[in-house]
Order: structure tokens, then sequence, then C-alpha cells
């Protein structure tokens, strides 16, 4: 081999890695929520959690938002706008969300944020929720028992305790202490 040759090849191999690089995707991250743009209070959470782990929005990563304003019949065309982006990992926020994500693919990794994904059948268990589902389980229902209680313990002489409903807006529960 010539001396000419080598030094192309030595130097076209010093190149290799900085092509490599160049072609590199970066990971995508697919959010979905139920919420708008201007109520992103949980999408604020996960975007400045990654930063504490030294993630930054379009520097190492990039994020395809979906937001179905309010309209839960959107949501199986946004989770699967989601997976046809192939992004890298789905946020998903609420029951509904969560359970879409899981219908519309097994191969995606899921993070989903829902009331009880195990009630849902949505996840085995909480220690091994199994497939391609992890996340965070609200236990609202499981754990209203006990905020009314705590509640009850610091204002013992109150006997009603009004609460808004999650389920309409409008209604209230009342509980009544004896």
């Amino acid at each position: 081999m010539r001396r000419r040759e080598f030094i192309a090849l030595i130097g076209s191999a010093a190149a290799w890695p900085l092509a490599t690089r160049a072609q590199q995707v970066m990971p995508t991250v697919g959010i979905m929520t139920t919420a708008s743009p201007t109520t992103t209070l949980g999408v604020r959470f996960v975007i400045n959690s990654l930063k504490e782990f030294g993630w930054d929005e379009n520097q190492n990563y990039r994020v395809v938002y979906r937001w179905a304003e309010g309209h839960i019949d959107r949501i199986p065309t946004l989770v699967d706008e989601l997976v046809a982006e192939r992004v890298n990992v789905i946020v998903v926020f609420g029951e509904a969300g969560t359970q879409a994500a899981h219908r519309a693919t097994k191969t995606i990794p899921i993070i989903g944020v829902a009331a009880d994904m195990v009630r849902t059948g949505l996840a085995a268990s909480m220690a091994r929720p199994g497939g391609n589902l992890t996340g965070v389980n609200v236990l609202a229902g499981e754990l209203d028992v006990k905020r009314l209680e705590i509640l009850h313990q610091a204002f013992p002489v109150a006997k009603r305790i009004g609460a808004p409903s999650l389920k309409r807006r409008r209604d209230s529960s009342i509980l009544n202490f004896s």
C-alpha cells in the first residue's frame, strides 16, 4: 500500500465517527394529554424532570405534542399519530389516553398517568405492570377516604365537608360526620 493511499484510509476512518454521529436521530418523546397547550402543568413537570437529569428539549431529544383539548373522542387518533411518528416513548395523561396508547402499540414504551391501571386491566400489578406500560397510579378513589379522614382529624368540629366531584364539575359531594 502506498503512503498516500494509507493516509487517505486513515483520514476516512477518522471521519467515520463524525459521519455516524451526524446521521443519528435524536430520541423522540411523544406527549399526549386531554388538556390544551395553555394548561400544561403535567407536561411542564415532565419536561422539567427531564431537564433535572440533563436532558434539554431540542438539544438531545425532541418532543412531539398532541393536545386533545377536552375532546375525548380525539384521543385514539392523536395516539395513532404518535405511533406513526415513531416516537421512542409515549407519555400520556388520563385513563382514556393510557388505554388508547395501550391498544395502539405493544412495542413503544408507554408512561401513563391514570387513576388505577391495575383495576382497569392496563397493568398486571403495581410492582410488575408487565408489557410496555408503566407510570403513575393516582389511586384517587382509594386515597379519598384517607384524605377525608385526615381532614376531619384536622377540623374535628366540622360536621359537613364539601368536595367538588371529579365526574361533574357542577356537582359536589358532601360528607356528613355524626
